[in-house]
């Protein structure tokens, strides 16, 4: 279990609990911040601070730049989904048909006025549970994330939703007719809410580009995924066989200090978003995040201060992906 290395780490740990305030020092150093749990507030102090939230909420009261295009209508986002699971499937007749034809079956049910589905394609994918598989499907559409009542009627639409597209696939997918809901996935899956501005903008040209960085703490050959407000998904690939780097510096927001970030809240444009924002990427960048910031606490200094190639090299020898060490100068903050 993951806790348990944790644990042996000798760090504390404290679940359940939600930033509501931070505080920095007069250089705006973040040292500090307030968390609210069942039992009350408390502070929690720290040498250094990683925003995994996902939502940039640290990076938010801190007053970090960002990029929230839902909120601010400056470009599209990508729609939320909520996962489902499904028992009694007969796998293997389900398997035998190809996709094309349940999308076709998909967009037939729904001109025909039987079923309400906001996306006309997905995928459904066999789990080790005899008979059970997992559903990707769902779309809720321009919904802001950080909106507490647009997230709620998200999260409830997300279910009516799995229901829809079960009755569907029950009525007209081989396979499917024993089948029943299981479980939705524990919240709405968010894709993009907001981005922060850091000392580099990853960007779509240097997605495709395969650019490789001189402080890159981890390697993408993700596609871009947009699940955009259609019905469908706009794909688009890397050349094949590459890869490109994620830099130290889109981890680090910019206009504070003592404060890193990590998984889909980096620095990135809306399409170069939408490749790194995948699941692989996003453990790397924590494993690059935490790892600074160990190093930064260690050295009693800020993790803008770290020199990337020292991070680079502990990257590498606790076996982590971040491309050849080849000898470069080290990135300052003004880097772009």
């Amino acid at each position: 279990m993951w806790e348990r290395l944790v644990l042996e780490s000798g760090a504390r740990v404290l679940l359940h609990a939600t930033a509501f305030a931070v505080r920095a020092d007069r250089h705006g150093r973040v040292g500090e911040v307030d968390v609210l749990t069942r039992g009350g507030t408390r502070t929690v102090r720290a040498a250094a601070v990683v925003d995994a939230s996902g939502d940039a909420d640290v990076c938010h009261l801190a007053g970090a730049p960002y990029e929230a295009p839902a909120r601010t209508g400056d470009g599209p986002v990508q729609s939320l989904s909520t996962v489902f699971r499904m028992a009694g499937v007969d796998v293997d007749r389900a398997e035998a048909v190809p996709k094309d034809e349940l999308w076709r079956r998909m967009r037939e049910a729904a001109a025909a006025g039987e079923f309400a589905l906001p996306r006309l394609e997905g995928s459904f994918h066999r789990t080790p549970q005899p008979g059970v598989v997992m559903a990707l499907m769902t779309r809720m559409r321009d919904v802001d994330a950080t909106d507490p009542d647009q997230l709620t009627a998200a999260e409830i639409e997300g279910r009516r939703q799995c229901a829809e597209y079960l009755r569907f696939l029950r009525g007209h997918v081989p396979g499917f007719e024993r089948a029943v809901l299981v479980s939705t996935s524990p919240a709405v899956g968010v894709c993009e809410s907001r981005r922060v501005v850091g000392d580099h903008v990853l960007t779509a040209a240097e997605v495709f580009g395969a650019t490789a960085f001189p402080d890159q703490i981890a390697r993408c050959g993700a596609p871009v995924e947009d699940h955009h407000a259609g019905a469908d998904t706009r794909w688009a690939h890397l050349p094949e066989g590459e890869t490109y780097g994620i830099p130290y510096r889109a981890l680090l927001p910019r206009e504070v200090e003592g404060l890193v970030v990590a998984g889909r809240c980096f620095s990135a444009t809306h399409d170069a978003h939408a490749s790194a924002r995948s699941m692989a990427t996003c453990m790397a960048m924590g494993q690059a995040a935490g790892t600074a910031a160990a190093l930064a606490a260690a050295a009693g200094t800020a993790p803008r201060a770290l020199d990337p190639q020292a991070l680079r090299t502990r990257l590498t020898a606790d076996g982590a992906d971040v491309g050849p060490l080849a000898a470069a100068p080290a990135v300052t903050a003004s880097g772009a």
